[in-house]
């Protein structure tokens, strides 16, 4: 019985290490932006092949993130929002994650090349951008933000990809939106981490020195504003209605509220509204879209 108890709380343990390890909030946002990629894709929903986009989008963003924190390890114990990860604890070896990443990747390649060789590339591009360019590109120049968006960006074009089997212009615009959408979230938390990011070397923000100024809050309201623009071309080429293209509008003014406000004030207090701004917008548009999409027709 005491052996079984502690093999109960030993399981629980390590897979709470590995949640970290994952980075599992995360990792379910990426889902859930595959999730609602593949409904908007789909005529008609499949329940294997939704089990396969999210076994995918699990598996990919595991080894994606994992594959982060081992070659960031040596970063991670200098910043205090990060220095009890696990690699940098020791409660798990690196030899252990990088097996762990490279098993992950395998798994979620495989089943989306379950759905189409569509799915499966672009899963892989992702993978290889944000763990090979992207994770080394941080210490050398805040270009690494652009293409980090690039691989958070796809995931909801894999979910597209695999309902439509092909790569069409509404997966384009779902790709902007959420290309688009990632610029003011990332400076908003670099802007509010900046002095633990620095002591790490990573160069976030979007000016040449690297210090929070203006520049930051002017980027992150252009960023912004876009998202009020790009409902009019959903509406244009008819990937929406008018619910959706009042709803993209409502959410877009507002999150470009909340980034001018960050323009005016330039403090904590406005970046951590826009990042809360940031964290509304993405899951309601995606949720308005399908709404008008399969609710309302």
């Amino acid at each position: 019985m005491t052996f079984t108890i502690q093999a109960i709380q030993l399981l629980r343990s390590t897979l709470a290490e590995y949640a970290v390890l994952v980075k599992l909030r995360l990792t379910l946002l990426v889902v859930f932006s595959s999730v609602f990629g593949y409904l908007l894709g789909a005529d008609v929903m499949q329940g294997s092949v939704l089990l396969l986009v999210i076994t995918g989008g699990l598996f990919v963003t595991f080894a994606a993130n994992s594959m982060n924190q081992v070659l960031e390890k040596d970063y991670d114990r200098l910043m205090t929002r990060t220095q009890n990860r696990p690699l940098v604890t020791g409660t798990i070896s690196v030899p252990a994650a990088v097996l762990f990443s490279g098993l992950s990747c395998l798994v979620g390649v495989v089943a989306l090349a379950a759905i189409n060789m569509w799915a499966a590339l672009l899963g892989m591009i992702s993978f290889l951008l944000y763990a090979f360019v992207y994770t080394p590109l941080k210490r050398i120049h805040p270009v690494a933000v652009l293409v980090g968006a690039i691989p958070g960006a796809m995931p909801v074009v894999i979910g597209w990809v695999s309902g439509s089997g092909i790569l069409a212009q509404e997966g384009l615009l779902l790709f902007s939106l959420q290309f688009f959408w990632q610029f003011p979230h990332f400076w908003a938390i670099a802007w509010l981490g900046h002095e633990d990011y620095s002591r790490a070397g990573f160069r976030m923000l979007p000016e040449p020195t690297g210090s929070p100024t203006r520049e930051t809050a002017r980027q992150s309201l252009i960023y912004a504003s876009m998202l009020i623009l790009l409902p009019f071309l959903f509406f244009g080429f008819g990937n929406t209605g008018w619910l959706g293209l009042a709803m993209l509008l409502l959410l877009g003014i507002h999150y470009t509220r909340a980034g001018f406000a960050f323009y005016q004030k330039l403090d904590d207090g406005s970046a951590r509204r826009l990042l809360y701004a940031s964290f509304l917008y993405l899951p309601l548009a995606l949720i308005a879209l399908f709404v008008d999409q399969w609710i309302i027709g």
